[in-house]
């Protein structure tokens, strides 16, 4: 079995077990190139494991993942990453006692194949540095380039840890709750930074997301999880008004945030 060349992700038939206890079962997806899909389900549904199968923490108890054409079931994090790759956690992986400019030198450094080492001189290189004054810019952290990690808001953080990620110039990236803890305005701020990265960058990108605002704002189609199953998949509207997707929720509104 081959994926399609147009496909980034396909998950065929991926079954993930824990003993007993089955997290995934018999699930089946594919994410096109370029185009912005979210993952959605209630607590417990496994959309974690789901991100731990596809970013290559987790080996499928059996069925195949293809990226980018290329059968990657089991592989480790790291090779995945060097393929492009990359997964987002919802704790923010930084720095703290860094500035935010050296946050986004480190990632750099690796994937030009320098060392660690060579964060204190590989300021005095004008391209790498140039480069990453770059990307501060396309998550609008220019601003605060020489500030310590530390003293900054939470949501300066997550968009420092999108920075990190795009500094490995991925071909696609997994964002795991890119809104966890922030405030309504944060949130905003966030919802239109994915949608930019998304329209005017050559990375697909791919979330999983608890509040539906966020959810219904940037995604072009999603996917639902429930007890380990794909329950539903299609546009915000098909998923909006999809009674099973309704059960699922308890009820509640799809387009309350947290739910």
């Amino acid at each position: 079995m081959t994926a399609a060349r147009d496909n980034i992700l396909e998950v065929h038939h991926v079954t993930r077990n824990f003993g007993k206890f089955q997290a995934l079962s018999d699930v089946s997806l594919t994410v096109r190139t370029g185009r912005m899909c979210a993952l959605i389900g209630p607590n417990g549904a496994g959309k974690t494991t789901f991100y731990n199968v596809v970013s290559g923490r987790y080996r499928p108890s059996a069925g195949k993942v293809f990226f980018k054409g290329k059968e990657v079931s089991g592989l480790p994090s790291h090779r995945l990453v060097s393929m492009g790759l990359l997964r987002s956690f919802q704790i923010t992986n930084i720095f703290p006692a860094l500035t935010v400019l050296e946050n986004v030198l480190v990632p750099l450094l690796v994937h030009h194949g320098m060392s660690f080492s060579c964060l204190q001189s590989i300021r005095k290189r004008r391209d790498l540095a140039d480069e990453a004054v770059q990307i501060l810019e396309r998550v609008g952290l220019e601003g605060v380039a020489d500030h310590v990690v530390s003293t900054l808001a939470y949501g300066d953080k997550r968009l420092i840890e999108i920075a990190i990620v795009l500094a490995r110039r991925p071909s696609m990236v997994l964002l795991d709750e890119p809104t966890a803890g922030m405030n309504p305005e944060e949130t905003d701020r966030m919802i239109h930074l994915i949608q930019d990265l998304s329209e005017h960058s050559d990375t697909t990108f791919f979330i999983t997301e608890h509040d539906m605002k966020v959810v219904f704002s940037v995604a072009e189609k999603i996917f639902v999880l429930n007890q380990g199953t794909l329950l539903a998949e299609g546009t915000p509207e098909e998923i909006r008004n999809n009674p099973d997707v309704k059960r699922a929720y308890l009820g509640g509104s799809l387009d309350a945030p947290g739910q």
